[in-house]
């Protein structure tokens, strides 16, 4: 366990703290729903799906971040702007949750993201993804908007090693840093997620969390459940029944152990592996991180629940 020598900052969206020190505030875990290909969704384009089969996840998180202490966003993913909104509007009904306003292009976020706003739900809605390709107009865009939090995803095609991600944050001869762009844009709550791309590169990125962390002491973490989502002989069953989960809740935990504030553990299906693996590993962290001199700053950490 270890303590950052660099400030760490805290922000609070939609009533939830999340960043700090490891220790002070448990891993805010993020399920996606609406997804490419999510079964209970009916028509991808026009945001048609099942509102019971949805509602019945989104409660089980819900019961699973009560259960546990860990804080739960949604990442609420839509093909395009007409069903991103849709699904908002479902999401800000029936759960308070934070969630991420998550589309394949700025053409489907920006719509969405303003209607959020629109209908009251500012404090709680947060940009995914402001990247390498975020160009001007969507910047402006942004700004125009007032929005506040944003994912900056650090993903470097041209050096994907931990430092390369660092870089893309930080800017280098001839292209500005991605914490620039969004300090332009006008966000202030900014949750770096360090791109996992596969399996081999879990690792890759949560060792870019710590360096995030240290250098920069913004929130960061990550979504390692995207590359075992893709491992096709663990979703298979060829390591057993149990495999697949067990792996999920593995991939989290080494993205916690190196600082993580958040993990998108992906389908919001596998809620009951995700919380309870991370929820054990934020405990151990911060009962050790104790001697270090770090304390939990919530009553609702897992720490005092779980056992």
């Amino acid at each position: 366990m270890f303590r950052f020598e660099k400030e760490q900052k805290v922000f609070e969206i939609g009533g939830i703290k999340i960043g700090g020190q490891p220790g002070e505030y448990p891993t805010v875990l993020i399920g996606s729903i609406f997804y490419e290909k999510h079964r209970i969704v009916k028509d991808a384009d026009k945001g048609e799906f099942d509102k019971n089969q949805a509602e019945a996840l989104i409660k089980m998180q819900e019961l699973m971040s009560d259960k546990t202490g860990n804080p739960s966003f949604l990442d609420v993913v839509g093909r395009s702007s007409e069903a991103l909104i849709k699904y908002i509007d479902f999401v800000g009904d029936i759960s308070n949750a934070p969630f991420l306003v998550d589309g394949p292009t700025a053409d489907v976020r920006i719509p969405a993201i303003k209607h959020a706003f629109e209908i009251g739900l500012k404090d709680r809605a947060i940009y995914n993804s402001i990247d390498y390709t975020t160009g001007s107009e969507e910047v402006q865009a942004l700004k125009k908007l007032g929005v506040v939090s944003s994912v900056v995803m650090a993903f470097n095609k041209k050096n994907p090693w931990p430092e390369g991600k660092v870089e893309i944050l930080q800017g280098f001869p001839g292209q500005k840093g991605l914490l620039d762009v969004a300090s332009e844009a006008g966000v202030k709550n900014i949750l770096v997620d360090t791109a996992v791309i596969e399996i081999v590169g879990i690792g890759i990125s949560a060792r870019a969390i710590y360096l995030v962390k240290n250098q920069f002491g913004l929130p960061a973490g990550c979504g390692p459940a995207n590359a075992i989502t893709t491992w096709t002989k663990v979703k298979k069953g060829e390591f057993g029944p149990y495999a697949y989960n067990i792996c999920l809740g593995g991939s989290a935990v080494v993205t916690q152990m190196m600082g993580a504030n958040f993990v998108l553990y992906g389908p919001i299906e596998l809620a009951e592996a995700a919380f309870p693996a991370c929820a054990m590993t934020d405990t151990l962290i911060a009962y050790t991180a104790k001697r270090l001199g770090t304390t939990p700053k919530t009553k609702d950490h897992p720490l005092y629940k779980i056992f």
